[in-house]
C-alpha cells in the first residue's frame, strides 16, 4: 500500500474554548468537558481533570481500547470512552489539534448525535495554524474483516466516499445501505444529526453488562416491534447514517484527512479503529523513514525463509501474484495458504459491486460464474505461490461438475476453499468450494493450462 501526495490541507484548532455537559450514554455519569485550543502538531488529547495529576490520553489507533459499543482510549492512568461523536465532528471541521478537559470517564451523550459537538466547534471558531496537516490516500486496496464484518478502502483521489451496509439480522431493523461523498457541508446536513440507536431486545442485555445506563429517549433511538419508542426519526435511514458518523469519528484516530472510497459491511468501532491504523501504516511506510516492514517482500508479498509466499495476503500482495485488478479481482484476502496444495480466501460481497447494476436489479444476486471465477483466482494463487512458480501464467482451461447450491446476496462473506488434485509442468487441476456461514453455495473442478515465461 502506498500513499500519494496531493495538495495538503492546513492544521487547524479552535479560536476559543467551548464547554458542554451532560450524562454519559453508557456510564450515566454527569460530566462536563471544555474544548480548548492546542498548538500545531499536538493532536487531540483528552485530559482527565478528575484524576490525580490530570493525566492525558492522545487520540490514536494504538491507544484505542476494546470496550463494546463505543470508542475508548487508554494511555497510562488516563482512559476515556464514547469519543466517537466528538471525533466525527472534529474530522468534518478539520480540527486536528485540540485539548479536551473532561471531569469524568465518558464524554456526554448530548442528543446522541455529533451535531451538538459540531455546533460547539463552529461557534468557537476554526483557525488555520499555518502548518500542513496529514492527508492520506492509497493506491492499493486495504481489506479488513472480523467475523461477518468487513471494510474495504480503495483509491479515490477526489475525496472521501463512504458506502455502508447495515444488517442486524433482526426483524426490528431491515438492511439499510447508504453511499455518500463526504465533505463538511454534507456531514453537517446529512450525517451529524443522526443519533445513536439500540434495539429493544438488546436493552436489558446491555444494561446487565454495565452499558447504556445513561440512555433514554432524549439521546438514543430505541427500536421496538412497533417502531421507534417515544421518539421520531430525523431521517428514514437514520440508523445507517449514524453508523457512517461513527466510522468517520473512528477514522479520525489517524488525525488525518482521508482520501479513499470506503465500503463497509456491519463494521463497528474496533474494525474502524483498525482501518485508521492501516491508513497510518500505509502513509508512514512511504512518507516516514522510508523503511519497509521486514515481513513484506520486495514485491509486497509476505515471504518465508525460502522465498515461498505465505499467508495472510491482501491488497497489493494479491495483485503481485494475480494479473487481475478491480473490479475483476474477486479475492479480497487469503487467510491460509500452503503453496501448490491448498488455500482459504475471502470475498466480501457489497451491494455496490459493479455486477449488481445489471444482474437482477432490485433483487441483487451475485452471478454464479463470478463465484467460480473467485475460486479459479484463488486456485491460481495456490499454483503460483510455490517456489519458482511466480512467473508461470495459469489460464483457465475447463470447468467440470459445477454446482450452485445457494444464492449469494449483498452483505454475504464468501469463504473460498481450494485444494490441488493434480499439478504438472503444463497443467493443473483444483477442487474449489465456496461457503457462506458454513453453507456450501458453489463448487467446481477447475483445470488450468500452465504456460512458462518466454526465455
Amino acid at each position: 500500500m502506498n500513499s500519494f501526495k496531493a495538495e495538503m490541507p492546513s492544521q487547524k484548532t479552535i479560536a476559543c474554548s467551548s464547554r458542554l455537559k451532560g450524562k454519559g450514554l453508557h456510564t450515566g455519569v454527569e460530566v462536563a468537558i471544555e474544548l480548548q485550543p492546542a498548538p500545531a502538531g499536538s493532536g487531540v488529547v483528552f485530559v482527565r481533570t478528575d484524576l490525580p495529576g490530570k493525566p492525558g490520553v492522545k487520540a490514536s489507533p494504538e491507544n484505542s481500547g476494546k470496550l463494546p459499543r463505543c470508542t475508548s482510549l487508554t494511555q497510562g492512568e488516563a482512559s476515556v470512552q464514547t469519543i466517537e461523536h466528538l471525533m466525527s465532528a472534529l474530522f468534518a471541521a478539520g480540527v486536528c489539534n485540540l485539548e479536551v478537559l473532561i471531569d469524568g470517564p465518558e464524554l456526554p451523550g448530548m442528543d446522541g448525535s455529533a451535531l451538538p459537538f459540531y455546533e460547539a466547534v463552529k461557534e468557537a471558531g476554526v483557525v488555520d495554524q499555518g502548518e500542513p496537516a496529514m492527508q492520506i490516500g492509497i493506491d492499493q486496496p486495504i481489506v479488513l474483516s472480523s467475523g461477518d464484518s468487513s471494510v474495504i478502502a480503495m483509491s479515490n483521489p477526489e475525496g472521501l466516499k463512504v458506502s455502508y451496509t447495515l444488517d442486524y439480522n433482526s426483524p426490528l431493523l431491515g438492511t439499510q445501505y447508504l453511499s455518500i461523498l463526504i465533505d463538511e457541508d454534507v456531514f453537517a446536513r446529512e450525517i451529524a444529526p443522526a443519533r445513536t440507536f439500540v434495539l429493544l431486545d438488546e436493552v436489558e442485555r446491555l444494561q446487565a453488562a454495565g452499558l447504556g445506563k445513561g440512555a433514554d429517549p432524549s439521546n438514543t433511538l430505541v427500536l421496538g416491534p412497533d417502531g421507534i419508542i417515544d421518539n421520531e426519526l430525523r431521517f428514514d435511514d437514520e440508523f445507517v447514517r449514524h453508523k457512517i458518523l461513527d466510522l468517520l469519528g473512528d477514522l479520525f484516530l489517524a488525525n488525518a484527512s482521508i482520501q479513499a472510497d470506503i465500503k463497509a459491511i456491519k463494521s463497528g468501532h474496533s474494525l474502524n479503529a483498525d482501518l485508521a491504523g492501516a491508513f497510518l501504516r500505509s502513509h508512514n511506510k512511504v512518507t516516514g523513514n522510508g523503511s519497509v516492514d521486514p515481513s513484506i517482500g520486495a514485491n509486497g508479498v509476505g515471504a518465508g525463509d525460502e522465498g515461498v509466499i505465505s499467508a495472510p495476503l491482501a491488497g497489493s500482495q494479491i495483485e503481485s501474484i494475480l494479473p487481475h485488478r478491480y473490479p475483476f479481482l474477486l479475492v479480497d484476502r487469503v487467510d491460509e495458504l500452503e503453496p501448490n496444495v491448498s488455500a482459504t480466501g475471502v470475498k466480501s460481497v457489497t451491494v455496490n459491486e459493479e455486477f449488481f447494476q445489471g444482474h437482477f436489479p432490485g433483487n441483487p444476486v451475485m452471478p454464479g460464474v463470478l463465484i467460480v471465477e473467485a475460486l479459479a483466482q484463488l486456485g491460481g494463487i495456490v499454483i503460483k505461490a510455490g517456489e519458482g512458480h511466480r512467473d508461470i501464467s495459469a489460464y483457465l482451461l475447463s470447468l467440470d461438475n459445477v454446482k450452485f447450491r445457494k444464492p449469494v446476496v449483498p452483505g454475504d462473506q464468501i469463504v473460498l476453499k481450494v485444494s490441488t488434485d493434480r499439478l504438472r509442468s503444463r497443467s493443473a487441476q483444483v477442487q474449489g468450494r465456496a461457503y457462506v456461514q458454513d453453507q456450501l453455495v458453489a463448487e467446481a473442478e477447475i483445470r488450468y493450462a500452465l504456460v512458462n515465461p518466454r526465455p
